[in-house]
């Protein structure tokens, strides 16, 4: 043990560039992890609304509605790129958003609710 500890005395630079390299290892793996995982936004469903109605997003975000509404909705694509079924109360549908484009929506069951989701690369 003191053998070693008198060789990182010896080479205090390489001692500093060694934990230097460990520490800047360790940033680089947790950032790739964190840039792994998607991007997660809510809009809410209420008093036959979508809130919020407009938004923008990066390409590879997930956006789940929420039905917070005592009447049942849909989510629908004006170009029928996806569409949920009829959501009760408190239901969910979620949708992930692949590529850049303006997307339009509705609500199939009450067609003056409308929506627009904007992707963009950030």
């Amino acid at each position: 043990m003191k053998r070693f500890a008198g060789r990182a005395a010896a080479h205090p630079v390489r001692s500093a560039l060694a934990v230097a390299l460990l520490m800047a290892a360790a940033l680089a793996l947790r950032n790739v992890d964190a840039d792994a995982a998607p991007a997660s936004v809510s809009v809410s469903i209420t008093k036959f609304a979508f809130a919020p109605q407009d938004i923008t997003v990066a390409p590879g975000t997930r956006i789940m509605w929420t039905n917070r509404d005592e009447a049942p909705h849909t989510v629908t694509a004006n170009d029928h790129s996806f569409a949920s079924k009829g959501m009760d109360t408190d239901d969910t549908y979620e949708h992930t958003f692949a590529t850049e484009g303006d997307f339009a929506y509705i609500c199939a069951v009450h067609p003056f609710m409308t929506g627009m989701v904007h992707v963009r690369k950030p």
